[in-house]
């Protein structure tokens, strides 16, 4: 009888170990990885504004992976930029972007951007000076929501 108890004791220890962790664990572990277009990856002619429809809604501390070619004579180069706001973005207007990823950085694995802030952030192509962007369709806004906000 003395043994039944114990192991009751250890089961019941043991669940209420895992309640506690669950309640506690960071909210980053629980984000998600997006490959930015799923296969078709960072590339032109792609309607990323369907995409982030498809796969949201997206939450503070998912990460956005921006997978790419580097440049080559087969290969047109592609970058990352993050627009300082909707009417720059709307015009691809690069004079205020910011370059978050080089031709080179979206090779192998690809270039990770954590989305940190719940505010807009406004993502193009900024090669062939805003010409991906304006006329490849390589553009899109993400809007993250409170992580607090995932389960529900």
């Amino acid at each position: 009888m003395e043994c039944v108890r114990r192991s009751g004791g250890a089961a019941f220890a043991a669940a209420a170990l895992v309640a506690l962790l669950l309640v506690l664990v960071p909210e980053a572990s629980r984000a998600e990885r997006f490959v930015v277009g799923d296969a078709a990856r960072w590339t032109w002619g792609y309607n990323y504004t369907d995409w982030v429809i498809r796969k949201g809604p997206f939450f503070q501390n998912d990460t956005l992976v921006f997978m790419y070619d580097p440049p080559n004579a087969t290969v047109h180069a592609h970058s990352v930029y993050l627009m300082r706001n909707a009417a720059d973005y709307q015009s691809c207007n690069l004079k205020a972007a910011k370059l978050v990823a080089g031709v080179m950085q979206g090779a192998g694995a690809g270039f990770e951007f954590v989305l940190k802030k719940r505010k807009p952030h406004y993502f193009v192509c900024g090669e062939r000076g805003g010409l991906h962007c304006t006329m490849g369709q390589m553009k899109f806004i993400v809007k993250p929501k409170s992580s607090a906000c995932r389960d529900d």
